[in-house]
């Protein structure tokens, strides 16, 4: 089964673009877009109660670490209800997956040591289940051993706290490194250092228009507005994205609650829905809306998870107060009950 599901391109094809924000009262949120070109995620969310038990997925079957939730969880899935690539606990801390191809590497899966291997799709649901804070997840890291659960497949990790901390988690040559992430910023390979170090590319850059210039006996005038950010790529690669959104958050206002900054995540991430016929040739696009399939905001002051789908734009929230998490079952929904628009229609009389 688990073959099956990782095989059939939906893992592979993920990417992601994160984003962070603290309002003035605040509140934290971070947010992020999912993206996978490969066809329809089986997008879920999934509510984990306090003591529920969980056997980590290995590359031979569902037989790996066991752990027991401490926290309550919301997340959302991707693939299998298992697989949460993005959700907050009780405690407020956050975590999600991203995907990093080619430059991640995991520890080699051994059977002996089922006992304490992780399956790397099912890392955000043990810290989530198992953690306060990142500290605790940094000292905890050493116990278990991450492995691949599709070997075409490696992810790296964002992780953060109500506080306003976040730290970025990349596996290479099987050990783990974290990386303090003061950009506020995630999207996909190459690692995170490399993307900090290359927003010095576009020093250049800044807000508003730029000043008329003389070249020689002419004057430059800039053409239309928001001059001060022309040479900021556009591209959907996840190099061009991280430029954008840093330079986007970096140049948001600042708002009053953690409820009008979640809706201007969700306004900013919108610049970053990808066409879904950008990612194939001619002929053979995918009978889905958008590549970015589903985007999500957690307001991890208040607890709150926010999403909306490709199918559905209308913006949905699970507020994790109003989650008894000793009685709740363990359980997963469909982010869309139905796969379809609704269409508020204006009556003129």
């Amino acid at each position: 089964m688990l073959g099956t599901a990782l095989c059939c391109g939906a893992v592979q094809a993920m990417a992601c673009t994160g984003l962070s924000l603290t309002a003035r009262d605040g509140s934290y949120v971070q947010a992020r877009t999912i993206e996978a070109a490969a066809g329809a995620l089986k997008s879920e969310y999934v509510i984990i109660p306090r003591g529920q038990e969980i056997t980590s997925f290995t590359p031979t079957g569902i037989n790996g670490l066991m752990f027991t939730a401490n926290f309550g969880v919301v997340g959302m899935s991707v693939v299998m209800k298992e697989f949460i690539c993005e959700g907050v606990n009780e405690a407020g801390l956050s975590a999600g997956l991203f995907f990093f191809p080619e430059y991640g590497q995991y520890q080699e899966y051994s059977p002996s040591h089922n006992d304490e291997t992780l399956g790397d799709l099912q890392v955000p649901t043990w810290i989530l289940t198992q953690f306060a804070s990142i500290d605790e997840v940094k000292e905890a890291i050493g116990n278990v051993r991450i492995v691949g659960l599709d070997r075409n497949s490696v992810v790296h990790y964002r992780i953060g706290e109500p506080s306003g901390r976040q730290v970025v988690l990349e596996i290479v040559d099987g050990e783990p490194h974290f990386y303090e992430n003061t950009v506020g910023v995630l999207t996909n390979a190459p690692g995170f250092q490399w993307h900090v170090t290359n927003l010095n590319n576009y020093v250049n850059l800044f807000p508003g228009a730029a000043p008329d210039r003389k070249l020689g006996d002419v004057t430059l005038k800039p053409i239309g507005g928001n001059s001060g950010f022309l040479g900021l790529p556009g591209d959907a690669t996840p190099p061009s994205r991280f430029v954008r959104i840093a330079f986007y958050r970096a140049t948001a206002p600042q708002l009053a609650t953690g409820h009008e900054t979640v809706l201007q995540c969700f306004h900013i991430l919108n610049n970053f829905d990808i066409p879904i016929g950008i990612e194939h040739p001619a002929g053979e696009v995918p009978d889905i809306p958008s590549a970015t399939q589903w985007t999500s905001a957690i307001d991890l002051t208040h607890r709150m998870v926010y999403y909306k789908t490709a199918y559905d734009n209308s913006i949905r929230c699970i507020d994790l107060s109003t989650i008894d998490f000793d009685k709740v079952k363990y359980q997963s929904c469909p982010m869309d009950e139905v796969k379809e628009q609704p269409i508020q229609y204006i009556v003129i009389k």
